[in-house]
């Protein structure tokens, strides 16, 4: 047995013990039958966070459908996929214990149209009845990419409702106010406090998942940036990364240093933004979002004279990057960064100064840890509620293993946390970039990305300035044959329904600006 062999063996018998498994990319995969699927999911959740769900339709090579619940092994760079073989369309609901799997199982019922037995809400997602016909389920491989569906209702989709004396409802969009996207809020509240909300989403849903099956490898990479026009880099790097990982790419260490730099100007970009957005925006506090705008115009800026792009568009490719920054690029942006740091620091001291803003921000939109944790939430909703989670330090990738960030955490749960952990945030992504400029290794910018192997399977985490952005990559016949894309917007809209304070709705947009989910990043 190979030193390799021995270390995954030591590995799984450390959290699955005498189970058989199968090495696949940065995965191990272990094949179970439906009366398993409880007590090994029980087992591997004392330990191990859940990372993502997703089924696979493997009829062609009949092998009919599967479900593969991921793992992640933190600080080991590896994943532990539980492989449920179905021998039907139905398979074991684990919502009723783990609610983290709930949102799963109701997509591939949706998505697939395979039934989650005992599952508590079984009501579709993401496709909506008013206009989507029952039989039709656009990842099975027999739904080509370019069907055309008739729009025909096949059903009413069934709110939840709250009895009782004095409730009543208020239906918020889908059409909203302003450029945001469309998504569907109804609040039960008595006078004007919040007694219950549930959100529906859904209605910007454009088959990306599908498209990954069939478009070419340049515009998969495309794709991936469009997914959430507000996190660009962060999806194009988590779909590069996995791509790499599957076919064992080795990335070159000065583009590895660049993704770095680029990852952390966009961290910083949508922090301001959100620091501005939260503070000005939802409270009134207009001094708050002029200032955050104009930095936030600034940095794109910056982004666009490194990259061509505000956006950070156009700069990653399967093995590493397009884009490089010159030296006497290099001098300018630590210059540039420094008189951020000033900036904003200004500001931060007169947004602290304001007795108003802490009395809007502090007790509102508060999550308990019991609800994050049970959940699987991730990024700042976690680390606003003292929980250590950063796949940054986690599942270290692009140079993070030698550039290593420190971790933001505040504790209280609420907005006012959410907004601190933003500030520290800013600080320590200036000083990342710093750190990454300062050790910018020379060398080249890619390598030709290696075959895809004819089957297997690799999993990427990467921390967007939301959380996790995870993408699992499986390939089949030496061609990429899924791609399941899970943002950490998936995860966090029904942590809505779980809010503790005594909110108001005039509270709701500064809490929903506190998160700043992404509609198109859910809505797939």
């Amino acid at each position: 047995m190979t030193n390799a062999m021995m270390k995954h063996a030591d590995l799984m018998n450390r959290y699955l013990p005498n189970r058989a498994f199968e090495i696949h990319g940065n995965t191990f995969l272990v094949p179970l039958v439906a009366n398993e699927l409880a007590d090994t999911a029980r087992t591997l959740l004392k330990t191990l966070p859940l990372v993502t769900v997703f089924a696979t339709d493997e009829r062609e090579k009949d092998r009919g459908f599967r479900i593969h619940y991921v793992f992640g092994v933190p600080h080991e760079s590896h994943f532990i996929a539980l492989m449920l073989q179905l021998e039907n369309t139905v398979f074991p609901s684990l919502a009723r214990e783990f609610p983290a799997f709930a949102l799963y199982e109701r997509e591939i019922m949706t998505m697939f149209g395979l039934k989650a037995e005992g599952h508590p809400d079984p009501r579709t997602l993401i496709l909506h009845e008013e206009n989507w016909p029952n039989g039709h389920y656009p990842l099975r491989k027999d739904f080509a990419w370019d069907t055309r569906i008739p729009e025909t209702k096949s059903g009413e989709y069934s709110f939840n409702r709250i009895g009782g004396e004095g409730v009543y409802e208020i239906p918020v969009g889908p059409v909203h106010a302003g450029i945001i996207e469309p998504g569907h809020f109804r609040f039960s509240v008595a006078g004007e406090e919040i007694l219950a909300l549930e959100a529906r989403l859904g209605w910007v849903h454009k088959g990306v998942e599908k498209l990954f099956e069939v478009l070419p490898m340049e515009k998969k990479v495309m794709l991936a940036e469009r997914i959430s026009g507000d996190s660009t880099f962060s999806h194009s790097l988590a779909f590069c990364e996995a791509l790499e990982t599957l076919t064992a790419t080795v990335v070159p260490t000065r583009a590895r240093y660049l993704r770095i730099i680029f990852a952390e100007l966009e961290r910083l970009t949508m922090h301001i933004f959100d620091i501005g957005n939260i503070a000005g925006n939802g409270t009134g506090f207009t001094f708050m979002a002029a200032q955050g705008f104009r930095i936030v115009e600034n940095l794109r800026r910056e982004s666009e004279r490194f990259s061509g792009s505000r956006f950070l568009r156009g700069i990653n490719t399967p093995g590493g990057v397009i884009r490089d920054i010159m030296p006497e690029n290099v001098v300018s942006l630590q210059h540039f960064l420094a008189a951020l740091k000033q900036d904003f620091t200004e500001i931060i001291t007169i947004a602290e100064g304001s007795a108003s803003l802490a009395n809007r921000l502090k007790g509102t939109g508060t999550l308990s840890v019991d609800a994050v944790k049970e959940y699987g939430a991730v990024g700042i909703a976690a680390r606003s509620c003292n929980i250590a989670k950063d796949a940054r330090i986690e599942y270290p990738y692009a140079a993070y293993g030698d550039v290593t960030p420190q971790i933001a955490l505040e504790t209280a749960g609420d907005v006012d946390a959410r907004f601190h952990v933003r500030i520290k945030e800013v600080y320590g992504s200036i000083a990342l970039i710093e750190k990454a400029l300062a050790a910018l290794p020379q060398g080249p910018l890619h390598t030709a990305l290696q075959a895809i192997p004819q089957r297997s399977m690799a999993v990427s985490v990467v921390e967007g300035w939301r959380g996790e952005i995870v993408y699992a990559v499986t390939s089949e016949d030496n061609a990429i044959a899924r791609v399941k894309v899970r943002d950490p917007s998936f995860i966090h809209w029904q942590l809505f329904s779980h809010l503790t304070s005594n909110d108001m709705v005039p509270d709701f947009p500064l809490i929903n600006k506190s998160l700043n989910l992404s509609y198109s990043g859910n809505d797939l």
